[in-house]
């Protein structure tokens, strides 16, 4: 049925061609009639191997790949998506982590400057304690070394308060006394 409308077809618009060329159109001699000829016979070949349902079957398996690789590419951008969305949930994760972290540090660097404080206050408490003790001991010392020079004057003065007024006899009757005196304490 397709032979018989492509000829049809064909003759149809040859027909121009015969009258233009004012000759017989069906003889050998006229090159429009060998190129349809050639050009029937030609369209013959292809329908006598199938070449249209060759090509149409080509066309719908490379439509039909193109099908799959569409498929396989909404497939891989979903997949993407869902690792994507993965990535960024443990994103997120980290990122609170780490908050939760710098948060953590900040507490324990406070408290750790709460008691660094408290130490040093301690330490100062400590030390000004010492310092007053040093301060005592030394007040206490200075104060000893005056009463030692100040016994000492008082007897180097008295020494010659009474060497001056005192005769030697008088002086041998407080000596005698004094040794009297150490004895009775002694024994």
């Amino acid at each position: 049925m397709r032979t018989v409308i492509a000829l049809a077809l064909t003759l149809g618009a040859a027909s121009p061609a015969l009258a233009a060329s004012g000759g017989k159109f069906l003889a050998m001699d006229n090159t429009d009639f060998v190129v349809l000829l050639a050009f029937l016979l030609f369209v013959g070949i292809l329908l006598y191997v199938k070449v249209p349902g060759l090509l149409g079957k080509q066309l719908d398996d490379r439509a039909e790949g193109i099908r799959k690789e569409l498929d396989e590419a909404r497939a891989l951008r979903e997949e993407a998506q869902t690792i994507l969305a993965s990535y960024e949930r443990k994103q997120k994760e980290v990122s609170e982590q780490a908050d939760r972290i710098v948060a953590s540090a900040r507490e324990e660097a406070t408290a750790a400057a709460e008691q660094a404080k408290a130490d040093l206050k301690v330490s100062i408490e400590r030390r000004l304690a010492a310092a007053q003790d040093q301060i005592a001991s030394a007040e206490a010392s200075a104060i000893k070394e005056v009463r030692d020079q100040a016994i000492d004057v008082a007897v180097n003065v008295a020494d010659d308060v009474i060497s001056k007024q005192l005769s030697a006899a008088e002086a041998n009757k407080l000596i005698d006394a004094a040794i009297a005196d150490v004895d009775s304490k002694l024994h």
